[in-house]
């Protein structure tokens, strides 16, 4: 998901599933090509991109329902790495 190419656009990954939805792209179709389908287009499928027993699953979560409003994506409450809760302090 996404590229290394542009410099600073790192943390914007959100805003690419964003213009997929505005261009017509369903939210959960966005969505997987933004998880699965990416862990799969690196034969990494086995180990990352879905939330199953076994995989490495780092997720976030997120203030608002994507599949009606995408733009929720960009409103992370938590993000959960190797088991961990990461929050920002208020």
């Amino acid at each position: 998901m996404g590229t290394d190419a542009v410099a600073g656009a790192h943390g914007h990954n959100a805003d690419e599933v964003i213009a997929r939805v505005e261009g017509g792209q369903k939210p959960m179709d966005a969505i997987i090509s933004a998880t699965s389908l990416a862990a799969k287009s690196l034969n990494m499928d086995s180990a990352i991109g879905t939330i199953a027993t076994g995989m490495e699953a780092d997720i976030i979560g997120v203030e608002g329902d994507p599949m009606t409003d995408i733009t929720a994506l960009t409103r992370v409450a938590f993000v959960m790495k190797g088991g961990k809760v990461y929050k920002n302090a208020k």
